[in-house]
């Protein structure tokens, strides 16, 4: 028996979506993750797939999108912002933890 599927993600860099992220954190670099693509402002894909630690961050919001469907995501997210901040939002509670785990990187067909 053969186990589940390698969860395939896309990585860009120098994108919109990630350069809006880092103006609203006020940050030089930020990383974006809608569904399976990670977005980069501020680093190379290069450079954020050598960074374990990010890597394992964004990847751990890729598997909250599998769980909670991208619709379902999008509003919980949104909601615990509003209701936590960004920093006491559970999901980045949850991406922070797995920061350390890289039996992630074993569901992840990365590129």
């Amino acid at each position: 028996m053969e186990g589940k599927p390698l969860i395939k993600i896309s990585v860009s860099d120098n994108a919109w979506q990630a350069r809006l992220a880092s103006r609203f954190l006020k940050s030089d670099n930020a990383a974006i993750v809608f569904g399976r693509n990670i977005y980069l402002w501020g680093s190379s894909k290069q450079a954020f797939l050598g960074n374990q630690r990010w890597l394992l961050h964004e990847l751990q919001h890729v598997l909250q999108y599998q769980r909670d469907g991208f619709t379902g995501f999008i509003f919980k997210y949104f909601i615990n912002h509003i209701r936590y901040g960004y920093r006491n939002n559970p999901y980045e509670v949850e991406a922070r933890a797995a920061e350390q785990n890289e039996e992630l990187l074993k569901q992840f067909d990365l590129p």
